[in-house]
């Protein structure tokens, strides 16, 4: 048996015989609509996501077999969150609020490639990176939901598999979603407050590395120093 493999980024569960897949399975003489439709049922969790797929086939019987990556958790995240990204500022911006059983889910989606030995661990893993990105987990700071899972707290949900949420869930994370956009406004504009007046005390003239320096002692997020002192391009 010669096994060979190709590698192909996929829409989660959109597969197509169009290129990339199309063209790289031409040459094999595989089923290329058998492939197709394996791809797409073995990615179809990942809807919206571009998704890392190996078709591993053997080159005289035609056999083959689909081996599924997994985006970067950070992206699940945002997916499962229904984010474009994370918080410019995770120390003080939030921008969601995720449930247990959506981390376990993403665990589950992540389970090969994390360090947990168990699901327990593998879920306070996603919620490490949730802290990262400033995405709350059971309706406070994910360093602070870790604690409680630590505590036990979270135990029977994550042992129990449960990834889905009712429809009322989902309802109030989305209206909770909107009062976060709101509440990093103003955070934006106090920031912004903050920094003009620290500004102001320099001398008209100051250079942007003076500024950017002040701006960055005044504990100013780099996204507003970025805004009102952006770095000089080189000539």
């Amino acid at each position: 048996m010669a096994k060979q493999s190709i590698d192909v980024m996929v829409s989660g569960g959109k597969a197509t015989a169009a290129p990339p897949i199309g063209p790289a399975l031409g040459p094999t003489g595989l089923n290329i609509g058998e492939v197709i439709a394996k791809i797409n049922e073995k990615t179809k969790a990942f809807a919206g996501m571009n998704v890392p797929v190996k078709v591993v086939f053997d080159d005289e019987d035609k056999t083959f077999d689909i081996e599924i990556g997994t985006p970067p958790a950070a992206e699940l995240i945002k997916k499962e969150a229904g984010i474009q990204k994370g918080a410019g500022n995770p120390k003080t911006d939030m921008v969601a609020d995720l449930k247990i059983e959506q981390l376990t889910k993403i665990a589950q989606m992540k389970e090969s490639a994390l360090l947990g030995k168990d699901k327990i661990q593998q879920v306070k893993e996603i919620a490490g990176t949730c802290n990262s990105m400033g995405v709350m987990v059971e309706g406070k700071k994910a360093i602070e939901t870790i604690k409680d899972i630590n505590k036990g707290m979270y135990d029977e949900k994550i042992l129990s598999g449960k990834t889905e949420l009712t429809a009322e869930e989902v309802k109030a994370q989305e209206e909770e979603k909107k009062q976060l956009q709101e509440e990093i406004k103003a955070h934006h504009e106090e920031f912004v407050k903050k920094a003009k007046e620290v500004l102001s005390k320099l001398k008209a003239d100051a250079e942007t590395k003076t500024k950017r320096k002040a701006l960055q002692e005044a504990e100013i997020p780099i996204g507003v120093i970025d805004e009102l002192a952006p770095e000089e391009k080189e000539k």
